[in-house]
């Protein structure tokens, strides 16, 4: 139901402080290129558009009452899902007591055991999230010769890192690997070196990896100054997609595989993304946001997308109605068309695998074009062949 103002008010969280802000604050600035684009053209159904975003500091615990707080005292016309599992889990209970419309921006299996309605997720992960994140990384190996045997997981102790490590075990027994080694972490942990000698001790082949911003970038300084080399090492790193992780770690970077969503690569790169991308770096940096944006900024713009094409094809705010339509609409974006399936996840999974090669300093512009993240997976998009061991392409 509206609220008659003058605007149209969308409300949600995102960690905008705390461990997650480097990618929150990127995908912040996206959804506000976007709002500057759509009253450009006259706003939503003739409104101007008004994002009324709170900051949850990263604290799941917060989340609950900030979006209580936006459906009961800012009134807003609609809700929005925040970054991540992390903000968008428990905000779900209250979403579906109210039976809201609600398109979170990469939450991972969310909707896998609520089954909600009205969840749709902006994450290209597919009817099978935990599964799609991850198994890339474990369909390289049966590739190589010789075929690894033996995997290590590495965890940070995290709501997060849950379903992908769900996913790393599933993976790991349908391409015959055997878990040697599994551990998790405190998000408080500054020194890795013991956890990185526990896995050379294990000697495993594989070494996965489920972290955020900040202890990945420990993670990878523990394991090159390490004498122990797994023959491949990455999977699950969230940081590795972000400019100022990638200049922070410069050449330590080189060799690890990892997942993406979207890489600047001349099969992804579309009129859409390109014009973002333009409109987005040319204030990033006044902005104090990831000064590239690939990784956030498509899919923070496209769920904004998702959003206002919803309410303009129903002509609305009905959450119902909107529920209704974007279960069985085409929405076209700047990352694609995307189609909603089980759970509200896309019905066809976009997952990449990627191998930093080539990196040479820890400047900005080489990243710039993609060159230094080659995708490995899935073949179809594929634009080299993976290194390995790791160490031959350190």
């Amino acid at each position: 139901m509206s609220n008659q103002r003058g605007s149209v008010r969308i409300g949600y969280c995102l960690s905008l402080t705390g461990p997650l802000a480097g990618n929150s604050r990127s995908a912040r600035w996206a959804q506000e290129i976007w709002q500057k684009d759509i009253n450009g053209r006259g706003g939503l159904l003739g409104r101007p558009v008004e994002l009324v975003c709170y900051d949850d500091g990263g604290n799941a615990s917060l989340v609950p009452g900030l979006y209580k707080h936006l459906l009961d005292k800012d009134k807003v016309d609609l809700v929005l899902g925040g970054y991540g599992t992390n903000t968008i889990l428990p905000a779900m209970p209250l979403i579906i007591e109210r039976h809201r419309f609600f398109v979170g921006l990469m939450g991972l299996g969310v909707n896998s055991t609520l089954g909600y309605p009205g969840y749709f997720a902006m994450i290209p992960t597919g009817p099978d999230p935990n599964a799609a994140l991850t198994e890339g990384f474990f369909a390289l190996t049966v590739a190589q010769a010789p075929q690894p045997k033996t995997v290590a997981l590495l965890s940070a102790d995290a709501e997060f890192s849950r379903n992908p490590v769900l996913g790393a075990k599933a993976n790991a027994e349908k391409y015959g690997l055997k878990i040697e080694h599994e551990a998790q972490y405190s998000l408080a942990t500054t020194n890795f070196e013991p956890l990185i000698n526990a896995v050379a001790v294990s000697g495993c082949d594989l070494l996965f990896l489920c972290s955020y911003l900040a202890d990945s970038i420990g993670l990878v300084r523990a394991i090159r100054r390490h004498a122990f080399h797994p023959k491949m090492v990455g999977g699950a790193m969230i940081g590795p997609q972000n400019t100022e992780v990638k200049t922070a770690l410069g050449p330590l970077l080189n060799g690890f595989v990892n997942y993406d969503y979207w890489v600047p690569a001349p099969k992804l790169m579309s009129a859409g993304v390109q014009a973002l991308l333009t409109a987005y770096q040319a204030r990033s940096a006044a902005a104090q946001v990831d000064l590239l944006g690939h990784y956030m900024a498509p899919l923070a713009y496209a769920q904004m997308q998702v959003v206002s094409q919803a309410v303009e094809a129903t002509g609305g705010f009905d959450d119902l109605a909107l529920t209704a339509y974007a279960r069985a609409a085409t929405f076209h974006t700047v990352v694609g068309d995307v189609t909603f399936g089980t759970n509200g996840e896309w019905s066809t999974p976009g997952v990449l695998q990627v191998q930093f090669r080539g990196i040479v300093d820890h400047g900005v512009e080489q990243f710039r074009d993609g060159s230094r993240q080659i995708i490995v997976s899935p073949p179809a998009l594929a634009s080299s062949k993976l290194q390995f061991p790791y160490q031959s392409a350190l």
